[in-house]
């Protein structure tokens, strides 16, 4: 299916290039001269690398069919990943090179989103905040207090984070996905 240039969304899957990948940003231009442009920003599947190309308004641009699906995480074995659709009980391996540093946000019964093009499987979203409890923390040194001191912890699911003095092992925290990053206690 193909739509013009100027009704691309945020979050649509597309063609271009000889390359697939999604629509994350759109800017319409109209320079003095000549016809609007469309600058998408677009992160491919195939490498990972985010890009700006520029469509002329009345270009067609190729929509790909997409399928995203929520599905809960079950367990991990050496190499992959496993998770179960909770409606069909249906279950998806992922190889843990695709999973990446989204497994430190990976507990049982967690639920993501999984972008699947043509029953392929091509990206993994896990929410902006998990809760994770705290393995293995040092003790905060006494009196220091200057300049908003912290230390390390690991989390259960083997993520190291900085966190302040007064967190101990056992607490359940709120973790940033994004930026990998202590928010607060759960």
């Amino acid at each position: 299916m193909a739509i013009v240039a100027t009704n691309l969304k945020r979050g649509q899957c597309i063609k271009y290039e000889g390359d697939r990948g999604v629509v994350l940003g759109l800017e319409h231009r109209t320079p003095g001269k000549g016809n609007a442009l469309i600058a998408a920003t677009i992160r491919s599947f195939n490498t990972g690398k985010t890009k700006t190309i520029r469509f002329a308004s009345s270009e067609k641009v190729e929509i790909v069919e997409t399928d995203r699906q929520k599905l809960e995480f079950s367990y991990a074995e050496p190499g992959t990943y496993h998770f179960m659709d909770t409606n069909t009980y249906d279950t998806v391996g992922l190889a843990e090179d695709f999973v990446g540093d989204a497994k430190y946000f990976l507990k049982e019964g967690q639920e993501v989103e999984i972008l699947f093009i043509e029953d392929n499987p091509v990206s993994l979203d896990v929410p902006a905040t998990v809760e994770l409890k705290v393995t293995e923390s040092s003790e905060g040194i006494k009196g220091d207090t200057a300049n908003n001191p912290t230390k390390p912890a690991t989390l259960e699911t083997g993520l190291v984070v900085q966190v302040p003095l007064f967190v101990k092992e056992g607490d359940m925290l709120k973790i940033n996905t994004a930026e990998s990053a202590y928010t607060g206690r759960a």
